[in-house]
């Protein structure tokens, strides 16, 4: 019935033609449509599961999974689309598909490092490694994620510059924001001060900041003094470490080492640095030379 009608309305036979343009318009339509609805239904899910949840890693986590969930329906959709759009244009894809399947495999010899940063990326999530916000060190560079993808993943260093790094090339990942952090700090006194004392003041320093807002809640431990590091030069070395929530170690690190300074000034304990002696001979050349010889006669 639908053929007669459009043989009356077209008899120069433009009809097909006419449909399978409006097909098209209306299957791109429908795939963008569909794209919007989706997206928006997958990144409310997400959205929904990070209310629910308090812990700031699981939060993360959902975020990083929602993103790569997005972007891979969306790259189906547009696939799934061009493949119906050739069907509709009367173009059959099954010779499509095989000769795809015959490049797939040769192309795969080629592309060895794209499959490989695939997998990567799969385990990467799986295992819960990496997750948008973290700040990490993987292939020599370190900063905040900004982007996690099953390909690759964008870190921004404290320069601010950006790095991508292919997930094929991580082989360790050292992540800063897991469960819990450690502000670890090394303390140089001069060997005249009394080592007890020392400590009872960076104790006291430590319990004063944690006292105060916003470290009441980002300091989740007493301070650990690990002992005496080192004998340097012109300082006893003192390493101490206090526990934080992920990602405010350095903040911690900073304000400790901030209040310490002016505990250590109001205590009296000195903090040493080096110091150089300089002799100047007035650019004499045979000064070196006069005052050797007056040491060789002395000595004699």
């Amino acid at each position: 019935m639908l053929d007669q009608w459009v043989g009356v309305l077209f008899p120069d036979g433009l009809g097909a033609e006419w449909i399978s343009a409006a097909s098209t318009v209306i299957v791109v339509i429908g795939a963008l449509v569909l794209r919007k609805v989706i997206l928006r239904l997958v990144g409310s899910f997400f959205a929904t599961l990070v209310r629910r949840t308090e812990a700031p890693e699981q939060q993360r986590r959902i975020e990083t999974l929602g993103r790569v969930a997005r972007h891979t329906l969306s790259l189906l959709i547009v696939v799934v689309t061009i493949l119906v759009v050739l069907n509709t244009l009367g173009i059959s894809i099954a010779p499509i598909l095989g000769a795809a399947g015959v490049a797939g495999v040769a192309i795969g010899f080629g592309a060895q490092s794209l499959v490989k940063d695939f997998f990567s990326g799969v385990f990467l999530l799986l295992e819960n490694q990496i997750r948008v916000g973290d700040v990490v060190e993987i292939a020599g560079k370190s900063g905040v994620v900004e982007g996690m993808t099953l390909r690759r993943i964008q870190l921004r260093s404290v320069d601010g510059a950006v790095h991508y790094v292919s997930n094929g090339l991580i082989t360790t990942v050292t992540n800063f924001s897991t469960e819990f952090a450690f502000a670890v700090v090394d303390v140089g006194v001069a060997y005249k001060e009394d080592l007890d004392h020392v400590f009872v003041v960076m104790r006291e320093t430590a319990s004063t900041m944690k006292a105060v807002e916003p470290f009441t809640k980002t300091v989740i431990g007493e301070l650990e003094i690990l002992g005496v590091e080192q004998w340097a030069d012109s300082a006893v070395m003192i390493r101490c470490r206090m526990k934080t929530q992920p990602l405010q170690q350095w903040a911690a690190r900073r304000e400790y080492l901030k209040r310490l300074k002016q505990a250590f000034d109001e205590a009296g304990i000195s903090i040493p640095y080096p110091h150089r002696t300089l002799i100047q001979d007035n650019g004499d050349p045979r000064a070196p030379a006069r005052e050797g010889a007056r040491t060789a006669e002395a000595t004699d």
